[in-house]
């Protein structure tokens, strides 16, 4: 990748940062709102309940993504960004467009998925 495609790499790399933190903002309030509705009967409070756990549990998956996004940025600093963390070869241009914070090329990625790192 030459200098342009790297410093493209990098503010999009950025702004998915901030949008998934802005997601989770929301999450955040939203999740405070339901904690603070008053409940009036038992079936409520399990919808309430449950709908707490899926937006604690998207919230987990955002900061998974916000850890991915930051190991990205961390490679591009490094100058290992777009290359294969596990066999060095570099990652296709279209993966890394479609989802810049890969960290594997595609034959790799499904190796790992049937028979882990």
């Amino acid at each position: 990748m030459d200098e342009a495609q790297l410093e493209a790499a990098r503010e999009r790399l950025l702004r998915l940062r901030r949008e998934v933190m802005r997601e989770v903002r929301e999450t955040t309030d939203a999740s405070r709102e339901m904690g603070q509705d008053g409940v009036p009967d038992i079936g409520d409070m399990s919808a309430s309940t449950y709908n707490r756990d899926v937006l604690l549990n998207l919230s987990e998956n955002q900061r998974q993504k916000i850890r991915d996004i930051d190991a990205a940025l961390e490679r591009l600093a490094q100058g290992e960004y777009g290359i294969c963390a596990r066999c060095g070869e570099e990652i296709d241009p279209r993966r890394m467009e479609v989802r810049p914070f890969s960290r594997y090329c595609i034959e790799c990625k499904t190796d790992v998925e049937k028979f882990g790192e």
